[in-house]
């Protein structure tokens, strides 16, 4: 499974990737808010673990262009009790200097097409509201609020950021 979209090759991602894809979150994670954790929570093991985790469902994708990988996405599983086997949360992080520039757009529409053949009926996600940016992206992309946490995130300065919910169903799923 690999799909160009203008001039990304979007792909499965493969353990040797893992170095990369921790690199780039680690970058990220630099800017308070931007993810949930910090630099040093981010370890390369546990990026290759969840690559073979997911490799069977197909749902940790990657972002290349010119070959330099430059974001990617993944499906990840909520829980293994049956009743809830349908939902996944969404992982998306698009490479510092690569924003703006409609790969989250292509890497969330992959997912979405490649959702209901692994059983995908609902995708959940969490994005800072003040993240403007991303939260207009899910919305194009199909995704609805569905709560926000107040204080959900507390900051090494001892301030707060609040964490929206967004939700996403199939095509004939949505209640």
């Amino acid at each position: 499974m690999n799909s160009v979209v203008a001039d990304l090759v979007i792909r499965r991602a493969q353990e040797s990737d893992a170095e990369i894809l921790c690199n780039a979150e680690r970058d990220i994670a630099r800017t308070p808010g931007r993810l949930v954790s910090v630099p040093e929570e981010l370890h390369v093991s546990n990026f290759a673990a969840k690559i073979r985790d997911l490799h069977a469902a197909g749902t940790y994708l990657v972002a290349e262009r010119d070959g330099v990988i430059v974001g990617h996405a993944f499906l990840d599983f909520v829980s293994t009790v049956s009743r809830i086997k349908h939902v996944r949360y969404l992982n998306m992080v698009v490479h510092t200097g690569y924003a703006g520039q409609g790969i989250g757009a292509a890497l969330l529409r992959e997912l979405q097409s490649i959702a209901p053949q692994a059983g995908v009926e609902r995708i959940e996600l969490r994005v800072r509201p003040k993240n403007v940016a991303a939260v207009n992206l899910y919305k194009k992309c199909g995704f609805e609020e569905e709560c926000t946490s107040l204080r959900r995130i507390k900051l090494e300065d001892g301030t707060y950021l609040d964490d929206m919910s967004m939700v996403w169903f199939a095509p004939g799923k949505k209640p």
